[in-house]
């Protein structure tokens, strides 16, 4: 198993991210797509810090840097980068959603847009 340095996968796929949510399992959902995207397709409870913007807004982060938190974006390239840059940063218990929110309106929910 492939782990963060806080025990968990590296990645969770979006059936993972429903469960967490269905469960209400306190974390925190960072979505990093650009705005644009945001408009077109958002799952409710995630909060939008665009990519290019987290080093700025990492102390934005700092209250949930013991949680539980994960990114996604549209595929899960970007966010699996914004992953591994906030594990450097030492955020421990951080995962990447596979597939992003492309995977999300295929697999959970058909009415989040796709683009």
């Amino acid at each position: 198993m492939s782990g963060t340095p806080g025990d968990l996968p590296l990645e969770i796929d979006v059936r993972g991210v429903k469960k967490l949510l269905d469960d209400q399992v306190d974390f925190f959902l960072l979505d990093c797509r650009e705005p644009s995207e945001y408009v077109i397709a958002k799952l409710e409870s995630a909060v939008l810090i665009p990519m290019r913007e987290i080093p700025a807004r990492l102390p934005e982060l700092e209250p949930v840097r013991d949680q539980r938190i994960v990114v996604h974006c549209h595929h899960g390239g970007r966010s699996l980068q914004v992953t591994q840059w906030l594990q450097q940063q030492g955020f421990a218990k951080v995962q990447n959603m596979a597939g992003g929110i492309d995977a999300w309106s295929v697999e959970i929910d058909r009415s989040v847009a796709r683009y």
